[in-house]
């Protein structure tokens, strides 16, 4: 990933792999963040904007803070647990009072109590109140060096004008009562547009001290409002893609928590694509709930996998097969780069441009409502090169009616169905190597294996290891 270079102008010295800083002294012109990605036509344009590649800047720049770092004077590496003792800046205390605010409003809105298919209907209160609230929690919340940033007063819109929309667009949809990774790609831009105004440093330095304290004391607060949310209002998984899909709700932990347990940095070194941190779990144990439950408390990934024991049960390699796949890679930790691109029906396909080539489908349902304003804009990058035409893009018809985009409920296109859903006589189930959409060792014969399956099955039965609810109920019988 090469250093952003475009006509935003930055204070202080110039950092590599950083997302810049405006210059407060230069009058701004705010736009109101708007759709612009209608139809998987729209996507390649997407992948060469400005907003593709700020929304990686800042991304990268979080997830290398997390890695260990190696100490200077002595032998012991510096590691950052969520439950370690951080004194967090100002902003950062300031977006936790934010999220606390937030959070409250649940007691204000109790789940009904009727019968129900899917999302409860008291979200909708709750996202209706925080609708009613958000600018006064803004002015409250936010450093007043971002909301009396240098404005060009002419256009008619605020700093909160852009701003809104990305809070607000963080915490689900009231509409479809549910939740997921765009959603979670609007708070990282609330983030990245808070940061790109100065409100959380006028200076980029490399040391990562505060971008770990946004993933540490922002982004996990975040994701624990986001998960009562889900479980007080049973909110649906927003697009979900059940096989093809990492995680029904979230990508941004699995980036993060591994980079925690990576193999020890210096600052300034790039990031580790192999090995991992001494003593660190393996990453295997995602499978094991006793070992989840243990490591929750510490670090991003395993808290992201506990909570989906939380609300799924049954075999762990059947309800999230992605990720027991990735678990298998002997490289260890070092391994951001294999989940990116073995996940790139998720946010990760855009936020990590350089590791990831474009061409899946779901793509286009992970950002197809983003909006774009003038913090993460829809300008073309004069830099990217051109994108390659995705699946989902190839297959789309040269336009879409109104009502085929707002409809709530759409049918997948061909591209987007599992090999084997298809009609006709090519139907067929998935052969051997068929990756993530199925347990490892459900190819048969002694020589088939899928993914990275001969490092995990033996015999065409499921590895051994798996413990609790993740257990097949075979496991125990003896031949």
């Amino acid at each position: 990933m090469n250093p952003p270079t475009n006509n935003q102008q930055t204070q202080g010295p110039t950092v590599s792999r950083c997302l810049p800083i405006l210059n407060p002294t230069q009058a701004h012109t705010f736009v109101e963040p708007i759709k612009r990605i209608h139809e998987g036509k729209d996507v390649p344009a997407f992948l060469t904007s400005q907003g593709y590649r700020d929304i990686g800047l800042f991304c990268f720049q979080l997830n290398i803070a997390m890695c260990p770092r190696k100490s200077n004077v002595s032998k012991q590496n510096q590691t950052w647990e969520l439950d370690s003792p951080i004194s967090h800046p100002e902003p950062v205390r300031q977006l936790q009072n934010l999220l606390k605010s937030i959070d409250a409003i649940i007691e204000e809105a109790p789940p009904d109590t009727g019968p129900r298919r899917f999302g409860n209907v008291s979200f909708r209160k709750w996202y209706e109140i925080l609708e009613e609230r958000v600018r006064e929690l803004l002015q409250t919340f936010l450093p007043k060096s971002v909301l009396e940033f240098n404005t060009n007063s002419e256009q008619g819109v605020s700093v909160l004008d852009e701003l809104t929309p990305y809070l607000l667009g963080g915490f689900g949809s009231a509409q479809r009562l549910d939740y997921g990774t765009g959603h979670e790609l609007s708070f990282l831009a609330f983030l990245g547009c808070i940061w790109k105004l100065g409100g959380f440093t006028k200076e980029a330095s490399e040391d990562g001290a505060l971008e770990r304290s946004i993933v540490i004391g922002v982004i996990e607060p975040y994701l624990r409002v986001v998960r009562r949310l889900i479980l007080t209002y049973t909110l649906e998984p927003a697009g979900s893609h059940g096989v093809w899909g990492l995680d029904d709700h979230s990508f941004l932990p699995y980036i993060f928590g591994s980079s925690q347990y990576c193999p020890a940095i210096k600052d300034g070194d790039p990031m580790p694509i192999e090995g991992a941190l001494p003593g660190a779990p393996n990453p295997g144990d995602v499978a094991k709930k006793n070992i989840v439950d243990r490591y929750r408390k510490h670090n991003m990934y395993f808290s992201a996998v506990g909570f989906i024991n939380d609300v799924k049960t049954g075999p762990f390699w059947e309800h999230s097969p992605m990720l027991f796949d990735i678990s298998g890679v002997p490289a260890g930790w070092g391994y951001d780069q294999n989940v990116q691109r073995r996940s790139v029906v998720e946010v990760s396909h855009m936020l990590v441009m350089a590791l990831c080539i474009p061409h899946d489908d779901n793509i286009y349902q992970v950002v197809q409502h983003f909006p774009f304003g003038s913090l993460f804009s829809w300008e073309q990058d004069p830099l990217a090169s051109q994108a390659p035409t995705t699946i989902h893009a190839a297959s789309q018809p040269a336009s879409l009616s109104n009502s085929s985009r707002t409809s709530t409920v759409q049918q997948p296109s061909e591209s987007t169905k599992a090999p084997w859903a298809r009609g006709g006589t090519g139907a067929s189930q998935p052969s051997s190597g068929g990756g993530p959409t199925r347990a490892p060792w459900a190819s048969g014969g002694s020589g088939a294996s899928g993914g990275h399956a001969s490092t995990r099955n033996v015999g065409g039965k499921p590895p051994p290891g798996l413990d609790g609810p993740t257990k097949a109920p075979w496991a125990n019988k003896k031949s």
